[in-house]
């Protein structure tokens, strides 16, 4: 079926976005969910607030979940589609699906009469749909961000299971021709792929990912330890995050061995919350094990506790409960933790590694440490939990300069990328859109 978008200035915009392998509604720190879902669900709510229709579509994990939800809002419905089995699989599993949640994509928009004006891709698997909506759909353009690269996982893994299988690679290189536009979240990402892939398309625009300042914000630390169970005389670390090497969980559970060694009275009180994964697995994955055996050999079971995922709206309450955010990444290409950690007032110590050597600015918001060096973490955390005025003066420039990326702020750099992809069909349109939002 051909789809031919018209842009009758009378009508709102109408964007279909993917989200293939991993559904913006799911609970965080599970195998495959995390800033890309946060990411996608709150552009897809900031663009519809302004008047956009947004249809994001995501594979269906369960036949028991309503094929169409409303909760990102009015003109934001969030689109299962039946593409192989209806439950979770490995993301290297789905890719023979590819074709059949195309086709069900294009069934669907036919079913409504709906045509999009753009489509917006997310991960490698997603744009390779795009392109083949693109075709059935005689052209619509495509907007793509990566959120993570297959070769730059690859330059840090340490381990083959660690390694970016090769069809990714591939579908990657797919994608940075077939795309309109590429997204990348910081300058870093560009060299990236200037690099690593030889691209030199001029295809890349720099636009951030936001925060939800609404949801992220200061909350009396005593309030926020009471809502989480946490002791009013403890002192919180705390880590989010998917639970898989790359995350560098390992070298924060060995700094806090260090630290219980040589500074032990400032380990005193002081709990360690892993927030991701499922502990309580009777089949836990070689990650979390291996995190636990670990916390066992380090003598460190006392003091850090793994909780498994958690919904988002404990995740304010999380963050103003902790000293400090560790975020130990081998590779982050932006650091949404970090980000949301800020907005809450909360200072960071991450690794100087992607977009975490953006965000942190060493010694005025948080603090940067050397990838897998539990030494450096390690003496960092000594600072912030013996240095009261440190830590509140971090975390005051933390929440300053997490306005800056307020998501009304990033919803209107993606209105300008998606503006002048448009811009020669309907001028008048975009503009009266952008000026006047519903």
């Amino acid at each position: 079926m051909k789809q031919n978008p018209t842009h009758d200035e009378k009508r709102p915009m109408h964007i279909a976005m993917l989200s293939v392998h991993t559904c913006p509604l799911a609970m965080l720190g599970g195998k495959k969910t995390g800033g890309m879902n946060v990411y996608v669900r709150d552009l897809s709510r900031e663009l519809a607030r302004r008047g956009i229709c947004i249809d994001v579509f995501t594979r269906s994990q369960d036949p028991y979940v309503a094929t169409i939800s409303h909760s990102l809002g009015y003109d934001a419905r969030v689109i299962h589609i039946k593409a192989g089995p209806e439950e979770p699989i490995p993301v290297a599993e789905i890719t023979p699906y590819l074709e059949d949640f195309a086709a069900e994509v294009v069934r669907f928009a036919a079913s409504e009469g709906k045509q999009y004006d753009l489509i917006h891709s997310h991960y490698w698997l997603s744009g390779l749909v795009a392109g083949m909506l693109k075709e059935s759909w005689g052209g619509t353009p495509i907007v793509h961000m990566f959120h993570t690269l297959g070769r730059m996982k690859n330059r840090v893994a340490l381990s083959e299971r660690e390694m970016a299988p090769s069809d990714r690679i591939e579908g990657e290189e797919a994608v940075i021709r077939l795309a309109d536009r590429i997204i990348v979240a910081t300058p870093a990402e560009q060299a990236q792929l200037h690099w690593l892939y030889g691209n030199r398309s001029g295809k890349e625009v720099i636009v951030p990912p936001g925060v939800d300042l609404e949801r992220f914000h200061p909350i009396p630390p005593d309030s926020a330890k009471a809502h989480v169970g946490i002791p009013a005389r403890d002192r919180n670390i705390l880590f989010v995050g998917r639970i898989e090497p790359l995350k560098g969980v390992d070298t924060l559970l060995q700094a806090m061995a260090l630290i219980q060694e040589r500074y032990p009275a400032a380990a005193e009180n002081v709990d360690v919350t892993i927030i991701g994964g499922d502990p309580w697995s009777n089949d836990p994955d070689l990650e979390m094990a291996r995190l636990q055996a670990m916390r066992e050999q380090l003598g460190i079971r006392d003091i850090v506790t793994f909780i498994g995922a958690r919904d988002q709206n404990e995740l304010p309450f999380y963050y103003a409960a902790a000293e400090i955010v560790v975020m130990p990444s081998h590779y982050e290409s932006f650091g949404m933790v970090a980000l949301e950690a800020m907005a809450s007032g909360t200072p960071v110590v991450a690794s100087e590694v992607g977009g975490l050597a953006f965000l942190v600015r060493d010694g005025e918001n948080g603090f940067h440490v050397p990838s897998r060096d539990p030494e450096a973490l390690a003496e960092r955390i000594y600072e912030l939990l013996t240095n009261e005025g440190c830590r509140k003066h971090l975390g005051r420039t933390a929440r300053d300069h997490a306005r800056r990326y307020a998501w009304e702020r990033i919803a209107d750099q993606m209105l300008e990328v998606y503006g002048k992809l448009l811009l020669p069909a309907s001028p008048a349109a975009f503009q009266r859109l952008k000026e006047n939002p519903l």
